[in-house]
């Protein structure tokens, strides 16, 4: 698919940014409830947050064997499921919104492409994951490759308005604001000076 040619758009973290929750986590611990049989998995995530600490392995991998258990599931069963529960608890201002917006997240793209139509995303970016086996296809789309997807996937657009929970991660997608910077706090939409936080772009 070629890429839009667009104008205008807002950046929005996902996780504790537009849901109350980190959802790949949230998803995990549906999945160990409903399906039971998925905690075969808990000895493959245990060892690899041993080999994470000792920096065996990286972040994403890890994240990749948290998502092994996919093969176990009655996969859309699961995830329609899981929305079913949780999308209701989206915070209500993002229907709010005032022009169209790029959701851009660590979250697996099987997990919130559900969350695209069910809450109305008008563009995603995510981790891209085989979603039957749960490995990571790229890389994770966390820090500064939040930053390449949008402008590989949006090069003429100009970014607006940048909407995260994360001081520490998301300064990235922060540092492209042409308008505000707004830091989520319990829910709320906070704004924020971005030289008064990180110093010049």
């Amino acid at each position: 698919m070629e890429n839009e040619s667009i104008n205008e758009l807002d950046i929005y973290d996902f996780d504790h940014t537009l849901v109350p929750f980190d959802s790949g986590t949230r998803f995990i611990i549906y999945c160990y409830v409903h399906y039971p049989w998925c905690l075969l998995n808990l000895p493959v995530i245990a060892v690899g947050g041993i080999m994470l600490i000792t920096k065996l392995i990286s972040f994403t991998t890890f994240k990749q064997s948290c998502f092994s258990f996919m093969r176990l599931l009655p996969r859309e069963r699961a995830i329609k499921g899981f929305w079913d529960k949780y999308a209701p608890r989206a915070y209500p201002w993002f229907k709010e919104r005032e022009r169209d917006c790029v959701i851009v997240s660590a979250s697996p793209d099987f997990l919130l492409n559900e969350a695209k139509e069910r809450l109305g995303f008008d563009r995603l970016i995510c981790t891209k994951h085989n979603a039957k086996t749960g490995k990571i296809l790229g890389e994770n789309c966390r820090d500064e490759e939040k930053v390449r997807r949008l402008k590989e996937e949006y090069p003429d657009a100009k970014i607006i308005d940048v909407y995260s929970d994360s001081y520490t991660h998301d300064r990235p997608i922060f540092s492209l604001a042409t308008g505000k910077t707004v830091h989520i706090e319990k829910g709320k939409r906070v704004e924020f000076d971005y030289k008064k936080v990180y110093g010049e772009k």
